[in-house]
This record gives C-alpha cells, structure tokens and sequence, in this order.
C-alpha cells in the first residue's frame, strides 16, 4: 500500500502517518523502486493502533510504551484485539442511537432534561405522564442529578425497572399534587404525616430494599446535599420529603 492508501484504510491524515515517522511510533516501511513507500498489513495494524490509543486521550510517549509491550506479538492476536476494539465501538453507537431515540421520543421541552441522564432513568421519566406539577418537576430534577453524579449506585437500574409502574401511574401526581398544596402550609401542619405515609407506601417493596441494599444509604449524597435538597421545598413540604429520605435509609421495615 502506499501511503495515501493507508491512511484512506485506517482513517488518519498522510500528514499523521509522516509525523508517526518522524516521532518514531511508525517505523519508516521499505521504499519501491520508484521512491514510495510501500506498506504492509502489519503497518496498518499498527497505524490503527496509534490512532486507537490516541483516541482514548493517550500521549504519543504513552502510546509508545504500550506498542513497546506489543513488539513480538503474532499479527493474528493484534488484529482479533482490533476486531474487538472496533465490536467494543459498534456497541457504544448503537447505545448512544438508543439512547437518541429516547431523546427524540421525549415530551416537548423535556429533551434538555433527558439529554444528562442515563437511557435507563429516561426511559422511566418517559413512562410518566404529563404534568405542570412544581414538586413533580422538582423531583424529576433531584433525581436527575442524583443519577448523573452516579450517587444512585450500582442498583440503578433495578431500581428505576422497579418504580417504572409507579412513574406511569396517574394516581401518584395526585400525590405531587398533594405535596404542592402544602407549598404555604407551617410546618407542623397535620397533612404531612399521612402524605408521607402514602408516598412511602406508593414505593415498591423492591425500591426500598435496592436502596437500602446497594444505592443510596452506602454510597449516596451525604448530609449536605440532603440539606440542599430539602431547602428548595417550603417548611412543611421539606417535613413531607424529609421523613420520605428518612424511611429510604432506615434499615428497619421496609414500610413505616
């Protein structure tokens, strides 16, 4: 091959190939009769091996290190490691296609929102149905956020298959309803208990033994993210939210 038909094949500049040359990460190939430089298979795999690793923010002094550990390797084992790489890539995009489906099926201005979570929280808040509920929105938000900074654990997606009834109930925004009503309330005002109460017992059995389990009371938000949380609500819907995250991390009955 020469050198245009190379960086065709593998997908770089002729003006990488010739700097790999120069910084020695691509040995320089035997020349034709004619001057040009002529190509190998092995060339190709190697060429495709700098750019992988450079790809995943490698230095070219890293990336030398690492073909350094490859000198000696049979050219089989190097190409079945690409054709892994490259399943390993086929499989990320039909993820992100995934998950620009869920974007592209989500309700008129809540793409924004989508488009920072996890296909699998996504597709619960897709499940839910249409609402202009303030604490429905604001839950929406926390649990967003929650999911972003991983604070979900690794029981998520048990998690979120678990409350994917619950977010398609149209009974439960009568609960977020509820929760609004009490936006001008005191804060010792005697709705907040049973609110609480139903909230609680409107979450799967299931919810509360994976979070309690391997979410949330081990490796979640601390104190100070609790305090923020509740300092969005007003004083009796922070009481109602309060005993809601109390009851997740009790260790005792999974119902209050």
């Amino acid at each position: 091959m020469r050198i245009g038909e190379i960086a065709a094949l593998v997908g770089v500049t002729t003006r990488a190939i010739r700097h790999y040359h120069h910084v020695g990460l691509l040995p320089e190939p035997e020349r034709r009769p004619n001057g040009y430089r002529s190509y190998s298979v092995r060339d190709a795999v190697r060429l495709a091996r700098v750019r992988r690793l450079t790809e995943l923010g490698l230095s070219l002094d890293e990336v030398r290190d690492v073909l350094a550990e490859d000198a000696g390797r049979e050219l089989a084992e190097v190409l079945e490691e690409l054709d892994a790489d490259l399943a390993r890539q086929e499989a990320e995009l039909a993820e992100r296609r995934r998950r620009l489906a869920v974007l592209l099926a989500a309700p008129p201005g809540e793409a924004d929102l989508h488009g920072a979570l996890s296909p699998a929280l996504a597709e619960l808040l897709a499940q839910a149905p249409a609402t202009s509920s303030p604490s429905a929105a604001l839950d929406r938000e926390h649990l967003s956020l929650l999911d972003a900074s991983g604070a979900v654990g690794e029981g998520a997606g048990e998690i979120y298959a678990a409350l994917g009834p619950v977010a398609a109930d149209p009974a439960v925004l009568v609960l977020y309803e509820r929760l609004d009503e009490l936006a001008d309330a005191a804060p010792d005002d005697p709705r907040i208990g049973p609110l609480a109460d139903e909230l609680l017992a409107a979450m799967p059995a299931e919810v509360l033994t994976a979070v309690r389990g391997g979410g949330l009371e081990g490796s979640g938000p601390g104190a100070g993210f609790v305090e923020a949380l509740l300092a969005e609500y007003a004083p009796a819907q922070a009481a109602v939210v309060r005993r809601v995250i109390e009851a997740f991390t009790d260790t005792g009955e999974d119902r209050p």
